[in-house]
């Protein structure tokens, strides 16, 4: 069971197009009447930031165009000094999150309401948590008080997004959900967000690239930083966050770019230790390899790839990894500075995180070979039969003597396979494809009795067997007295019908499995009367185990399962008109029907339905045939379905 604990921020979103105008409505909701505007400054957002001073109008009181990477703490001193000359109420801040992080400077130093309206994808609007910047340190604290009340999307702000701009804004997103799949204090909710947002990113950039005034596409990727941003806010991030905040900090690196270089190599590190986030992520991105598939997205929408080509020395690598290792901080693989610096020096050359090759058009290409198959099901057979063992080789990272491995065990399950012992049968037993199978045949025909395998020891044409005769021969055992009717689903008889039965002798053999036997012995055909009633004698039967000697008994050892099954006797059931019925009966206390998986009947063919009393007798025998001791009584109906049903 997984436990967590899951707190949500209680930030108030307006999202859409045109949203802008509603900022001075919020501003007022929130008690504002005299209004510090926070800005960065750029020409790029001096129109928005006009327009945002339109929607406020009077409110405005103060404005401060200064804010900075990095969030230094001079530049919040300075605004700070400016908001208390002008006795402000309220911060309204736009941009991106430069202009986030000195609103929330400001906001946890004087307890002001905050109104953000982002332009860019950097998510940390919906967090409470705040990086500063103190000679040349970059620190991360995070209190309710720095949470911003209220974060207003307007997609119209991202349309005059530059595309360079647009990627490591979004890649620095795409980190923020990252680093959410392998928290420690991850939960559902961050998790259901964080694959969304790795999913809308994956599809949304390349499409940007491509047509960066794609306004549908800017819909999505805004929605998906907000979704990773509240990822940021819940749960704590790990490697990769620390290293960005070292990087940018102690050498002054740009936010946004250095999250692009970082993220495939820091998710690189982490994969060993966290594998089924990565992927996770890899079927979100469509992608065979989470660290390696983000590089490539990366270098698809032209994002920087080096450390380099930001401007960090190679000198520095060795104190970037001395400082990220200085403190401890929640990842899920040990941190060393020696792995840490050859994550750096990786991320410095730009080189691409090692993974497997991209096999996808490997695959389509064995795909489009099935296209001439005049046969449509058998074509979709084919089809996605290649996709999965293609994933599954991936998936495993299959070597070619493990390859070789497996064909030896089919080969061998090939050899040891004759008339009467099928191997491959019990291969496909032991791994309970016949149940599923089976289990899925059953649901088609519902209210009728359940089926079950057939089993490896079925042989066509059983000797024909009249009504009341003894199957089990001069066999010994516990007698059995068999009582069966078969009818319709609606209890009518099915006169008729053809019902073959077979089961193990006492000690735990079928016939096929005894040389020595002259001729089938507990098998036979019998064919129900008017009633859909036959009768027979036999034996109680035991639990077995099946042929352990092969291929599939060594890998069942190799597991630590054992190779019995519970006891049962089989019936195959088949009348005019009606669906076949493949199905078993198990003795109610018998061995292998209960325990810890593993334990129980090896093939996974108990049902609860099919485990029946076989009750114990002594005395007058039904057709008075005389037995010295306990007995047993089978009474049973099989229901089954007509044709069509």
């Amino acid at each position: 069971m997984r436990s967590f604990v899951h707190t949500a921020g209680p930030s108030r979103v307006i999202f859409g197009a045109g949203t802008l105008d509603r900022v001075r409505e919020e501003a007022e909701r929130l008690g504002g009447s005299r209004v510090m505007l926070l800005s960065g400054g750029s020409r790029a957002l001096r129109k928005d930031t006009e327009r945002l001073r339109g929607v406020l109008g009077e409110l405005v009181t103060a404005e401060f165009a200064g804010a900075a990477m990095h969030t230094p703490v001079e530049v919040t001193e300075q605004a700070l000094r400016l908001l208390r000359d002008r006795s402000v109420d309220c911060l309204v801040a736009i941009g991106g999150g430069s202009t986030t992080g000195l609103a929330k400077a400001l906001a946890v130093r004087t307890d002001l309401p905050q109104v953000i309206v982002p332009t860019t994808y950097a998510g940390s609007e919906v967090t409470p948590v705040l990086g500063e910047t103190v000679d040349g340190r970059k620190t991360t604290r995070s209190s309710p008080a720095i949470l911003p009340e209220t974060v207003v999307y307007d997609v119209e702000l991202t349309l005059g997004l530059p595309v360079p701009a647009t990627v490591t804004s979004g890649i620095n997103a795409l980190a923020h959900a990252v680093e959410a799949l392998y928290a420690p204090d991850a939960t559902p909710v961050t998790d259901a967000m964080a694959v969304e947002a790795v999913t809308a990113i994956g599809r949304a950039l390349p499409a940007l690239h491509d047509d960066p005034t794609d306004a549908e596409a800017r819909a999505e990727l805004l929605q998906a930083a907000w979704l990773a941003g509240m990822c940021l806010g819940a749960v704590g991030m790990g490697l990769h966050h620390k290293l960005c905040h070292t990087l940018g900090g102690a050498f002054g690196l740009p936010h946004a770019e250095t999250h692009t270089v970082v993220l495939p190599h820091a998710m690189a590190y982490n994969a060993p230790a966290a594998p089924e986030a990565m992927e996770r992520i890899a079927h979100a991105l469509d992608v065979p390899d989470a660290p390696a598939g983000v590089f490539d997205l990366i270098h698809r929408v032209g994002g920087p790839t080096s450390l380099r080509e930001l401007g960090l020395d190679e000198s520095d690598l060795d104190r970037a990894a001395e400082l990220a290792t200085a403190q401890p901080y929640p990842n899920p693989r040990e941190l060393t500075r020696t792995g840490l610096a050859g994550l750096l020096r990786g991320a410095w050359q730009g080189r691409r995180p090692e993974g497997p090759p991209d096999l996808r058009p490997l695959t389509e290409e064995v795909v489009a070979s099935f296209a001439g198959c005049e046969n449509p099901r058998l074509r979709q057979l084919l089809t996605d039969l290649a996709r999965t063992l293609h994933a599954y080789t991936i998936r495993n990272d299959l070597t070619p003597r493990e390859w070789q491995s497996a064909i030896d065990f089919l080969t061998e399950a090939g050899h040891i396979t004759t008339d009467t012992r099928q191997e491959f049968i019990l291969l496909s037993d032991t791994l309970g494809v016949s149940s599923v199978v089976d289990a899925l045949t059953n649901s088609r025909t519902p209210d009728t009795t359940s089926s079950a395998i057939l089993g490896p020891f079925y042989v066509a044409g059983p000797p024909a067997a009249e009504h009341g005769s003894d199957i089990a021969g001069d066999l010994t055992g516990t007698p059995l007295w068999a009582d069966i009717r078969v009818t319709d689903r609606e209890g009518a008889p099915v006169p008729g019908a053809v019902v073959d039965v077979w089961q193990s002798n006492e000690e735990g053999f079928y016939d096929v499995q005894l040389p020595d036997l002259d001729g089938p012995v507990l098998r036979a055909r019998f064919t129900t009367d008017e009633d859909g009633r036959f009768t027979f004698w036999s034996i109680l039967p035991s639990e077995y185990p099946i042929p352990d000697d092969g291929p599939v008994g060594r890998m069942l050892s190799a597991v630590g399962r054992h190779p019995y099954r519970a006891p049962h006797v089989h019936f195959l059931i088949d009348a005019p008109g009606h669906q076949p019925l493949i199905t078993q009966l198990f003795v109610r206390g018998g061995a292998y029907l209960d325990g810890a998986p593993g334990q129980r009947d090896a093939v996974f063919g108990v049902k609860d339905d099919l485990i029946t009393d076989f009750v114990p007798r002594t005395g007058p025998t039904p057709d008075g045939r005389p037995v010295e001791g306990e007995w047993r009584l089978l009474e049973f109906t099989f229901h089954i379905a007509r044709i069509g049903e």
